[in-house]
This record gives C-alpha cells, structure tokens and sequence, in this order.
C-alpha cells in the first residue's frame, strides 16, 4: 500500500512538472510545406505552385464562347495519357488566344493545362474554393475585381468599341448611342462602362455613351447576334472587344464598327485572393511565365496570329509591381 503511495505521489509530481514546463515547438516546416494531416503518410503541399507541380495539373477557367480567345473544337479527340478529369477540357479540345496562353503558361510550371468553363459571375466574384488554380479569360484589371483576385502580368491589351447593324444611317459616332438601348455582358466592364462607374489601373476614361437602356447578356456574342437580327427592336448597338465583334463580322455578321474605341483594357491572368493554398509562390511563377512569353516574342506572334495585330506590347510594359495588390 505504502509502494503504491509513493508511486501515485511520483506519477503526480512528474505530471505538475509537465504542465508547468514550456510546451517544445515542434520543427518548423520546409518552405511549401504544409503540416502532415493526421494519419497521413507524407506532409501535403502548403502552398498553391507546389501543389500544382505535384498534381501536374494546371487547372484553369475559361470561357469557350469568345472566339478567337477561346472556343471548342468540334470533335476534338483527348489525350490518352491526359492527367485532367473527366469534367476537364484538354488543351486539344479548346483553340484560340487566351487557350494558348494558358498552355504556354502551364509549360513554363511544367504541367498539364486543364480547362473548366465556370460561369464568368463565378469567377470574378472570387472565392473559389481551390475548384481552379488560374483564370486565363481576357479579364480585365480592375479596382473592384482586385479586391478579390490578384492579377498578374497582363498578356495583352484590347480595345472596347461600339458596333451597330450594316445597315443603320443614323447613328455616326458613339454618343449618338446615349440614351439608346445597348447591349453587353453583363457584369463585366463593358456594363461598367455604360454606367459610368468602370475604373481601369493606368487608363484614363471619357465616358461619351451616356444614360443608355442596358441590357445584360450571358455572353458578348449573344449580344451581337440579337444585333445582327437589325430589327431595331432589342437593341441599337453593342460594346464588346474590338476583336470580338470584328470576328463576329468576319464570320458573315451584318454589323459595322461606330467610330474609335472608346477605352482599352489591360487583361491578365487573375488568381484567387480566398485560396485555400498560399498563392505567394504561384502568382510569382506566373508572373515570370508571362513576362518570358513578352520577352521572346511569343505573345506578339499569338496576338498577330489570331487578332491580325500585336495587342501585347502595352501589355510588356504595364508596371504589375506598381499594383497595390
């Protein structure tokens, strides 16, 4: 009974002295490393481009809707050894700009680029759970945008204009369209504009299209083919990407261009503010991704490849470090 005493006064003493001590920090992790989940064999990746790389899979949103940004390919056949699900298009099922500056994105990290055509809503609104890694879209850079997404170095600049049916007389120069009924994508710049609020990093905006009647459209072409019906009833013009709409004509399309651009945009590559993963990393590699392809000619030759004309020039000077992101 006594041993048994002595024992039990042991056990306590060794037990105060436990608590009392400073608890031991345990070993920093590896820079990218995450700490092991309980149960698990090896530490996961605690940073976005480490997981990437260890994925080997560049998951990247899109929207096929915008030739020749991007668009499907008709009976497009996918790699057998593809690493992108089942729900994931290929790079060989998608063609046009933004598609091959993604894939030439994800070649610089050494990936696979796989692509998810998410609705455009969702992926400026930010906060997407880690369903892609990049936006590769023709997004534009703006204040409001930036409170959610970080954007990298942009890949090209477009210009937004006005265009009407072939066959209207009436109408000279954008203002004539204030107070007329205006098509665009809804929540996008082009909406930004037409109410006057859109502010652009580096861009200076007159706003010459006033107290317009919008109407808001899922996509830009779905704007210029209710204006292509010329019946003056939906709408009397649309603003859209210059290269947008004067493909939309190319293609056989009754519309003309209305006058100048009356802005232009900076678009780049936008990251999720709210990843699960830290992005710090990855937003560096993309960055240097996209200032290489500026730096070997690469995005100059795709932008004449499919617009006819560099847009990418502005875009290799555009200060990203100057952005307060």
């Amino acid at each position: 009974m006594r041993a048994l005493l002595k024992l039990t006064v042991l056990v306590w003493m060794l037990m105060l002295v436990a608590g009392c001590a400073a608890p031991v920090a345990a070993p920093a992790a590896p820079a990218g490393d995450a700490a092991p989940a309980a149960g698990s064999d090896a530490a996961a990746p605690a940073d976005l481009l480490a997981d990437i790389q260890a994925r080997g899979v560049l998951r990247i949103s899109t929207d096929p809707a915008y030739p020749p940004q991007s668009e499907l390919v008709a009976d497009a056949q996918r790699p057998a050894d593809t690493k992108c699900s089942g729900e994931e298009r290929t790079a060989s099922e998608l063609t046009g700009f933004d598609i091959d500056v993604a894939a030439a994105i994800a070649a610089a990290l050494g990936v696979e680029p796989c692509f998810v055509t998410p609705d455009w809503t969702l992926i400026t609104g930010g906060s997407w759970a880690g369903r892609w890694d990049l936006s590769v879209g023709s997004m534009t850079i703006t204040p409001e945008r930036m409170t959610k997404l970080y954007f990298a170095q942009p890949y090209y600049t477009t210009p937004a204009a006005f265009f009407v049916h072939e066959a209207n007389t009436t109408l000279a120069a954008p203002a004539d369209l204030s107070g007329k009924k205006v098509g665009a994508c809804a929540g996008c710049t082009y909406e930004f504009y037409l109410d006057g609020s859109l502010q652009i990093p580096g861009e200076t905006i007159e706003f010459v299209v006033t107290d317009t009647e919008f109407t808001g459209y899922d996509t830009d072409t779905s704007a210029l083919q209710d204006l292509a019906l010329g019946d003056g009833v939906r709408l009397d013009g649309v603003l859209t990407a210059l290269p947008t709409g004067a493909g939309f004509i190319a293609n056989g399309n009754p519309l003309k261009q209305l006058g100048e651009p009356v802005y232009f945009e900076y678009l780049a590559p936008a990251i999720d503010k709210a990843s699960p993963l830290d992005t710090t990393s990855f937003r560096a590699a993309v960055d240097a991704a996209v200032q290489a392809l500026h730096a070997d000619g690469t995005l100059k030759q795709l932008a004449e490849q499919y617009y006819g004309v560099d847009l990418a020039n502005a875009a290799a000077a555009f200060d990203i470090a100057g952005l307060e992101q």
